[in-house]
């Protein structure tokens, strides 16, 4: 099988690990984004003025590029080396799903508010890879996943949420 693993940084060890738990005979690919806008903070491209945001420029290319090669060369480590490793330059969301294509499978980790269950789990990016990627997605926990009681209470409102599909009435 051909397994995609998308090594993001703070992420990258769980998606390491669960290939090294579940993916041993497997045709592995590790892939790291180089998105210069997502790779540093609001602001730090440009001036505090205008609609537009600026392009980012050789310079913060080339230190995205160099911290995704920086991750890829940590996971292939730790992985010992059994797996091929490419740096994908363009949106994230946009360069995880389009090298999914190529795959059979798709292991990522979890980006967002890791102390409850839920939605905000997810951040912008994984959300949109998983909604889009045309394969299958093993979404993993770096670390413990919190317990069902982080789960928010249901609305008491007297609109109470019908059941889904079909009704007998």
């Amino acid at each position: 099988m051909r397994v995609l693993a998308w090594i993001a940084p703070a992420t990258w060890p769980a998606v390491v690990d669960a290939l090294l738990e579940r993916h041993g005979d497997d045709e592995i690919t590790l892939v790291a984004a180089a998105d210069a806008y997502a790779d540093f903070p609001p602001g730090r491209l440009g001036g505090l003025l205008g609609r537009r945001p600026p392009k980012a420029g050789p310079k913060e290319s080339e230190l995205a590029s160099e911290m995704a090669r920086d991750l890829l060369h940590q996971a292939s480590e730790r992985l010992r080396g059994d797996a091929w490793a490419t740096v994908l330059i363009g949106p994230t969301e946009r360069v995880i799903t389009e090298a999914a294509a190529d795959a059979d499978h798709l292991v990522m980790a979890r980006d967002g508010d890791r102390s409850r269950l839920g939605p905000p789990s997810l951040g912008d990016h994984s959300r949109f890879v998983i909604d889009h990627a045309p394969c299958t997605v093993e979404l993993v926990w770096p670390g413990k996943a919190p317990g069902l009681a982080t789960i928010p209470p249901p609305p008491d409102d007297a609109r109470q949420r019908q059941p889904r599909g079909r009704s007998n009435a």
